[in-house]
């Protein structure tokens, strides 16, 4: 339903969004890629809410802003502004010096009223409000080596080398006995996502996956790196565990990236790791929905693991 001004009206439970603006065009068309407008942006989002929603429910974000579209300034909005509607849930949560009240999106009409304010992307905490201290979910970070095509060529990403670093790490969290999920993050790589019980603090997952991530560059010196600075890594790829840390996010699935043609990071199987034209970029609006009716990570969500019995699997393994 849209009104005289040009605003759609959008029926989400008991609440009506207001979307101001649809037709403006946030992803220009343009080669291989299709135009998306802020109105494409709004049904997707609605859609693909119910597999969304779990993955955000509780969780402080950073919200990743683009109100003149993807060629325009981006703004990564922590603080809720005070024009929020009320019903918009908040958290406070301390930083340096002070607080941050960040949003929280725990239902279908809080997400289409960030989509309506340009939030293109929805960057989640890894823990939940409840537990600001601990988190549920430890993430690796899996982005490609840069590759040169020649003298004077521009460097292009070796997806093979992420496909690699993948299956590597996924064996050796098979063999600490924690569950592990893939999720392609709609930019340049994957994300392997690991399910806690929420019992331990930053320190401890963040000690932990660095231990994982320097055993398995040990075990593959030729392609694998912890090093964090880049003139380090040379042509093999880095285990970034970074994002193990307080306040700090990483991209939420179902989430859409500022990138021409409307990705999005999208949850896959394990299996789908094979599949030859998976790519960072694999799925986008168009239809991204459909994968996520698959149910990739079925039953990972409750299966949060305590990092006791596999951190002494990785002592003995480490010798």
């Amino acid at each position: 339903m849209s009104g005289a001004d040009g605003t759609r009206k959008v029926r989400a439970g008991r609440r009506t969004v207001e979307v101001h603006r649809p037709d403006k065009v946030l992803f220009p068309g343009g080669g291989d890629a299709k135009e998306y407008t802020k109105g494409d942006l709004v049904d997707f989002y609605r859609a693909v809410a119910p597999f969304m929603l779990p993955h955000l429910r509780g969780r402080p974000l950073m919200l990743e802003r683009h109100p003149d579209g993807i060629e325009g300034p981006t703004f990564m909005q922590k603080n809720t502004p005070e024009h929020y509607p009320e019903w918009i849930p908040r958290v406070e949560v301390t930083k340096e010096g002070g607080t941050v009240r960040h949003t929280v999106c725990d239902d279908t009409p809080t997400l289409l009223y960030l989509a309506d304010q340009a939030s293109i992307t929805l960057h989640r905490w890894l823990s939940r409000a409840d537990g600001v201290d601990h988190p549920d979910r430890l993430v690796f970070d899996l982005d490609p080596p840069p590759v040169p095509e020649g003298p004077g060529g521009t460097p292009r990403d070796d997806f093979e080398a992420v496909r690699e670093a993948a299956r590597l790490l996924g064996e050796l969290l098979d063999e600490l006995e924690l569950p592990s999920a893939l999720m392609t993050t709609g930019s340049r790589g994957l994300h392997v996502i690991v399910p806690l019980n929420g019992r331990h603090d930053f320190d401890e997952v963040r000690a932990f996956a660095r231990d994982v991530a320097d055993l398995l560059a040990a075990a593959h010196p030729d392609r694998l790196t912890t090093a964090a600075r880049k003139k380090e890594r040379g042509e093999r790829l880095y285990l970034d565990i970074q994002r193990n840390a307080y306040a700090q996010t990483a991209v939420a699935p179902y989430s859409v990236r500022p990138r021409p043609g409307a990705p999005v990071a999208t949850p896959i199987t394990w299996g789908q790791l094979d599949d030859p034209e998976l790519l960072a970029r694999r799925w986008t609006v168009a239809d991204a929905v459909e994968q996520a009716r698959t149910n990739p990570w079925s039953g990972l969500l409750n299966r949060g693991r305590a990092l006791g019995p596999a951190r002494r699997r990785l002592n003995a393994l480490r010798g």
